[in-house]
């Protein structure tokens, strides 16, 4: 939990605080008075600040993002108090409609380069690797969901829609965001083509069921015993193979996973082999699980294939997997606003996010979460919601396209407005993920 909890505060201080910085250094480049720069929101009292120049520099408690405070500007702050007395040269008010656009969008602009320049670097140090679609000698795993639309266990993924994938891992978020209606497999001898419903990304996202297929591999035997578990209460051992359960074979891990979850809260039979003898041996499942590790089979039955880049390579490589980041979150924006899933289902608050970090201190993951949040930040950031950088930046078009600025008392109405949503949405988040902990 810790290192969950450090991993994701690190993180979101360092897009915030360059998301921030965009707006500081734009700010200054136009000879605005920066009269705060926050990490954090701190109503009513702040961990830390220091007062440097003109602007006060300071730590917030509430880490749901961050703000710098520019003279003449309504912002997250609401101090209106300003806008009363006459506009002076140094008040973001004053400054021609191109330079204030400048300003609105340098954050949005820091994190989509951010995002990418994590991605490239990224690309050059770890390089890229997956299970490609067609290197699947046992074909696919396949959980409920994917039984309920006609896939089989054992199926070789052709295509979906016509296309093939070449990532297998990529197949699920594809058939989700981009409402797939048919996917074509090779199941023994003949081509089959399996219909995908209306309603499917609907019910991967409820059932939580992203990874609906996997790789398809033997079970060998077990590799490790979990301690307090059933497997070690029934005498499982490193090494016994499991044959069957309740009579119904289990030549592959996932058959094997399908049986435990058929039959958990119940006692199972079990067939073990262990070296030259033949075992019946009994499990109580009331836990859910049985408690057991396979051992990498000696014919896994899937490549992996390892992609290493030079610094060139690198950068084409991180601008795809930017642009590729962004469609897929604008898709899931998509969705969700099309009724198509339940915002329910898929909303999320700062104690999601926090949860997507790996358990152990991973640099790899955290850079690869880090580049993710700072590409939807932008991308959520730029959407023409007053309150937003892309409500501000909506005000200044109209303005430049009109020659008309918007009143001072509207624009307050506006970020008002704009303000009670955003937090809204954020109490909303936060309770739905509350309920979910409890639940």
């Amino acid at each position: 939990m810790a290192a969950k909890a450090g991993q994701f505060v690190l993180s979101i201080s360092i897009i915030v605080v360059l998301h921030e910085l965009g707006h500081f250094l734009t700010a200054k480049w136009f000879k605005c008075r920066v009269e705060k720069f926050y990490l954090f929101f701190n109503p009513w009292f702040s961990l830390f600040k220091k007062q440097i120049g003109e602007t006060e520099y300071g730590l917030g408690w509430i880490p749901f993002g961050g703000y710098v405070k520019i003279s003449g500007m309504i912002d997250e702050s609401m101090d209106k108090e300003q806008l009363k007395q006459p506009a002076q040269p140094y008040e973001f008010r004053s400054k021609p409609a191109w330079q204030r656009l400048i300003i609105m969008v340098a954050g949005v602009t820091v994190n989509l380069i951010l995002g990418f320049l994590i991605y490239m670097m990224i690309a050059w140090h770890w390089g890229d690797s997956y299970v490609p679609t067609n290197k699947l000698k046992y074909g696919i795993a396949t959980d409920s969901l994917a039984q309920s639309i006609g896939l089989k266990d054992g199926d070789q993924i052709l295509s979906v829609d016509g296309k093939y994938i070449e990532k297998l891992k990529a197949i699920p978020l594809y058939v989700i965001l981009n409402g797939a209606k048919t996917i074509e497999v090779q199941r023994d001898s003949e081509k089959v083509t399996v219909n995908v419903p209306d309603d499917f990304a609907r019910k991967i996202v409820s059932h939580k069921a992203i990874g609906f297929i996997d790789i398809r591999f033997p079970f060998e035997a077990i590799d490790s015993v979990a301690k307090g578990t059933a497997a070690e209460k029934s005498g499982l051992l490193k090494g016994d193979k499991i044959v069957s359960i309740n009579g119904t074979a289990v030549p592959f891990y996932s058959g094997f996973r399908t049986e435990i979850r058929k039959n958990r809260g119940k006692k199972i039979a079990l067939v073990v082999v262990r070296g030259n003898d033949t075992l019946q041996k009994t499990a109580d499942l009331s836990t859910g699980v049985l408690g057991i590790y396979p051992v990498e089979p000696k014919d896994s039955g899937y490549e992996i294939k390892n992609i290493k880049y030079s610094f060139a390579q690198s950068i084409p490589a991180g601008l795809k997997k930017s642009s590729e980041t962004l469609k897929s979150y604008w898709l899931q924006l998509k969705l969700i606003f099309s009724g198509k899933v339940n915002t329910n289902e898929s909303l999320g608050s700062v104690i999601s996010f926090g949860k997507l970090f790996a358990p152990v201190w991973d640099w790899q993951s955290f850079w690869a979460l880090t580049a993710f949040f700072s590409l939807v930040l932008s991308l959520l950031n730029i959407l023409p919601i007053p309150a937003l950088d892309g409500g501000h930046a909506l005000f200044v078009l109209i303005e430049m396209i009109t020659g008309r600025k918007p009143g001072d008392k509207f624009i307050e109405y506006a970020q008002m407005a704009g303000m009670f949503l955003l937090l809204g949405v954020m109490v909303y988040a936060l309770g739905l993920d509350i309920f979910r902990l409890f639940k």
